[in-house]
């Protein structure tokens, strides 16, 4: 049976059944046992299908990669140990010694710290690019670019990158695109849907939706995915546990509801900021004055649960505001229950040298901020007192 978008992150493509059990199992096993030493040959060797060892392959993880590929309309998850987990594999499997990576101009601090070290130690080299238009990417594409990595939207900007634009100049080259979905969700922006190669999460966010996660994931093709599993997650290891997996199965069956939830409270907050005299701007896909407005209804359903916002004064005053908060709560993840608050210039974004954060729009006065399922109104109650240190 083929099911519409909301069920399928019950059910995934089809419904299963474990004797009987509502719920996937958890194979809390780190082996398994063959009937006879052929079968174990034949396993190994490929010949036939079945479980070997949980590095390999674990029945609860491949229902969560089974699960992850059908909503974001993929032919293949794999999920691994954390997001950069996921980010790393991706990137080794597509690159080698003298390739280049072009990136969106902003990322996610530890993503730019791994393309650092893929330079310094096996010259792969990395760098960056606003993609607002066909002509700029054509230009900024090498004879050596390997692969195209995207953020849209941007942590912690919120700038968009047309996927469709992208993918079409990327195809004219033969590149593949790379796109970080994890700001959006599945349920609000679907890349491969839009001709994108490869979409790769943080599960830590909203895919887990409760805080008690690490992990990651990635989608693309089955034959690029195959040989992923079969070198870099098997060889470097970096694979997601039984119990998590099953933890973000659990997940996944409320992301439709709550990242409808993140977003209403999320327009309704941004609206707020906006009037505050003490704020001087904030980037949210959700505002219809947004600069990529045109882009943002065309690939996402809704702005999504993260609102950018940069206050007037400088360090002092942003740790002051901060540190007033009673409600929300100073942490650096997203996606949670709990509305969260960070700032990324000494925080997330840390490790990026500072002329490098400024090109990418990060200043000390930038805070983000991660939309909870609380009620709207305590959020801005909490937000307003804050904000009201700024005006002393």
């Amino acid at each position: 049976m083929n099911y519409r978008s909301d069920s399928k992150y019950i059910h995934g493509r089809q419904a299963s059944s474990y004797h009987g059990s509502l719920s996937v199992p958890i194979f809390q096993t780190s082996t398994f046992s063959f009937p006879e030493g052929e079968e174990g040959a034949r396993r190994f060797a490929g010949e036939t299908d079945g479980y070997i060892y949980s590095r390999l392959g674990n029945p609860t993880v491949q229902a969560l990669e089974d699960r992850i590929a059908a909503v974001e309309g993929g032919e293949k998850g794999l999920a691994f140990a954390s997001g950069m987990a996921a980010i790393s594999a991706v990137l080794t499997a597509l690159t080698k010694t003298g390739d280049h990576i072009l990136c969106t101009n902003g990322i996610y601090g530890c993503t730019y710290g791994l393309l650092q070290l893929m330079e310094e130690k096996y010259q792969i080299t990395s760098s960056f690019c606003e993609m607002r238009t066909a002509e700029q990417l054509r230009l900024m594409i090498q004879p050596n670019t390997s692969c195209l990595f995207i953020e849209t939207p941007i942590n912690p900007t919120m700038r968009i990158i047309d996927l469709e634009m992208v993918v079409k100049v990327a195809k004219e080259q033969g590149i593949p695109v790379v796109v970080d979905n994890t700001f959006s969700s599945p349920y609000l922006q679907q890349p491969l849907m839009l001709g994108c190669d490869i979409v790769v999460h943080s599960a830590t966010k909203y895919l887990c939706g409760h805080g008690d996660v690490v992990g990651g994931l990635a989608v693309g093709k089955e034959e690029f995915m195959k040989n992923l599993a079969a070198t870099v997650q098997k060889d470097i290891g970096g694979i997601m546990a039984p119990f998590d997996a099953w933890l973000l199965l659990r997940g996944m069956k409320t992301l439709p509801v709550r990242m409808e939830r993140h977003s209403e409270n999320a327009e309704k907050i941004m609206k707020k900021l906006k009037e505050h005299p003490a704020v001087n701007a904030v980037y949210y896909p959700g505002d219809e004055n947004h600069p990529e407005r045109k882009i943002i209804q065309k690939q996402m359903k809704s702005g999504g649960g993260v609102i950018s916002f940069s206050i007037k004064g400088d360090i002092r005053a942003v740790m002051g505001f901060i540190n007033q908060l009673k409600l929300i709560r100073i942490a650096v993840s997203l996606g949670d229950a709990e509305t969260l608050i960070q700032h990324p210039a000494t925080m997330t974004h840390s490790l990026i040298p500072k002329l490098e954060r400024d090109k990418m729009g990060i200043d000390e006065s930038l805070i983000r901020l991660s939309i909870g399922l609380e009620n709207w109104e305590d959020i801005w109650e909490d937000l307003l007192q804050a904000l009201h240190i700024l005006d002393a």
